[in-house]
């Protein structure tokens, strides 16, 4: 697919993005962790010959700059966001987020209503629920103490971190030929953003508790938002789709059946299709 490779940068730290022309608004696919842009590789084909569609690496994974010292978190995900679709001039634009990016996402679209066509969510999260589930390689890495003694453990012994990754993102996956292909590229590229995924683990509690401060702001938010979750994802579930229904009040729900939590990966094409006939802009 061709695609152009614009330079953006943020505090001198280049982020990699790729930028797929076509009709606007542009739609900006925004991973999370344990992945990167690639995570979209199997949806791109679906939405590149019709719109405009970018991707990019965050800080700290894929083929983006590695900046020692500066921890990363949601809120610096955020500006990463704002800086992407400043330096592109993407006005308006269509946030699609999956899994981690759902914070930044949704605080960028909260923040900039005026600038927003719509959103996207796949499988994702905000704020704090009761039925929310954190998979298990990520409950082992966030809980206080526990990570500590984790983390030590993966850095001494390789072939436990690689297991643990095969298996974990493994789960994520619904097509067994799909995720013997996918699961062993994204752990290559993994292993150099180890660091950010510690990082956002260390940020993943203390960001999803204080997002119910934003609640109010969530039930005024007037833009449409399109909530596409794969059903048989027990993470980040049905009942957090639902949640997300309620409080937007321009929300339309699809759960798209056997679909695990990489939905865009299970289900490209129906993905897509949702994501192209929403009432953005409209």
């Amino acid at each position: 697919m061709n695609h152009r490779e614009p330079t953006v940068r943020l505090d001198g730290n280049r982020i990699h993005v790729r930028d797929h022309g076509g009709a606007e608004p542009a739609i900006v696919l925004l991973h999370g962790f344990p992945d990167n842009l690639h995570l979209y590789d199997r949806l791109l084909p679906h939405l590149t010959p019709v719109r405009r569609v970018v991707t990019f690496d965050f800080l700290g994974w894929g083929a983006s700059d590695k900046p020692a010292g500066d921890r990363r978190t949601a809120a610096k995900q955020t500006r990463e966001v704002d800086v992407v679709i400043e330096q592109l001039r993407l006005d308006p634009v269509v946030l699609v987020a999956h899994d981690a990016s759902g914070p930044p996402a949704i605080d960028w679209a909260l923040a900039h209503p005026d600038r927003i066509a719509g959103l996207v969510l796949l499988n994702t999260y905000y704020q704090w629920t009761m039925r929310l589930r954190r998979p298990e390689a990520i409950a082992l890495y966030s809980t206080p103490i526990v990570r500590k003694l984790a983390r030590g453990l993966a850095r001494r012994f390789d072939a436990l971190d690689r297991k643990l990754y095969f298996w974990q993102v493994g789960r994520f996956i619904r097509d067994p030929e799909v995720r013997s292909e996918l699961v062993p590229f994204l752990y290559s590229e993994f292993r150099a953003a180890r660091p950010a995924f510690w990082e956002l683990n260390d940020d993943l509690i203390t960001t999803a508790l204080s997002r119910r401060r934003m609640i109010p702001r969530m039930r005024a938010f007037t833009r449409p938002v399109r909530i596409i979750f794969g059903d048989a994802d027990p993470y980040l579930n049905r009942d957090v789709a639902r949640k997300f229904h309620e409080l937007f009040p321009r929300s339309e729900l699809f759960l798209l059946k056997g679909a695990r939590h990489y939905v865009q990966v299970d289900e490209p094409a129906e993905v897509a299709r949702l994501i192209l006939s929403a009432p953005f802009g409209r």
